[in-house]
């Protein structure tokens, strides 16, 4: 039963009708000439601080890891926007692979992103602060975490042209990884090579194959092979000026 509290649409004014029609109208053109929601590379913000991160944790700090892994990764990727690495803001990315690790110590997978997939990006500065980010994670567990300032060794020779770096990286594997694969500890032999450093790469294999640290025959004989070639090398070049590597 109509109670008089409401009115059919026919009993409208035709003037209220009209201002709906256009403000409706109004609205749906204004909606359209809006510029479409756009993912900015700078809104990746600061990941909580470490006090807050054991909260949010709620006593699982592997999955908590886990979701800022895969959030930190889906970021340059969002709806309908693809932002390229080189416009990312790398001191927030290290911060948040520093608190992605301090979550899951163990875990690798930071490492990983930071040494081969952000650091992919033709970006020298970016490329160092991601290998910078792994020489300090390396630092704090060099047997489990040598591989990856390996390949940042690698980076540093072949794609950053940086022969010292790559040299400071090798050296500080052969250090402190005591545990790390023999290819790895013996980078900074062929890295001084490249450095011209004969005189040094030759007394650093001897001294390697006398110390009885490598005792798989056929990296012995590989590199027993190698010496030969470098004390030959020398014997046939002439003498330099610069035959150890500096500090």
């Amino acid at each position: 039963m109509n109670t008089g509290a409401e009115r059919a649409i026919a009993a409208v004014p035709g003037w209220v009708s009209v201002l709906f029609g256009v403000a409706l109208g109004l609205q749906i053109i204004s909606q359209a000439l809006q510029p479409a929601p756009s993912a900015r590379a700078d809104a990746l913000h600061e990941p909580p601080a470490p006090p807050v991160l054991r909260v949010l944790a709620l006593g699982e700090p592997i999955t908590l890891a886990q979701l800022m892994t895969l959030y930190l990764q889906a970021f340059d990727n969002q709806p309908g926007v693809s932002i390229p690495f080189r416009e990312l803001d790398y001191a927030r990315v290290a911060a948040w692979l520093d608190a992605i690790v301090e979550l899951d110590p163990v875990g690798q997978y930071p490492l990983l992103m930071a040494s081969q997939i952000y650091s992919q990006v033709p970006d020298p500065a970016r490329q160092r602060s991601m290998c910078k980010f792994v020489r300090r994670q390396f630092e704090r567990d060099p047997d489990r975490r040598w591989r990856w300032l390996a390949h940042c060794a690698i980076l540093a020779k072949h794609r950053l042209g940086d022969l010292r770096l790559a040299l400071d990286y090798a050296e500080a594997i052969a250090r402190l990884a005591r545990h790390a694969s023999g290819w790895a500890r013996q980078m900074r032999l062929f890295i001084l090579e490249d450095l011209g450093e004969r005189e040094a790469a030759t007394v650093l294999l001897g001294g390697l194959l006398k110390s009885g640290e490598i005792t798989d025959p056929n990296e012995i004989h590989f590199l027993m092979e190698r010496l030969e070639q470098l004390k030959s090398a020398g014997k046939s070049s002439p003498p330099s000026e610069n035959r150890h590597p500096r500090p």
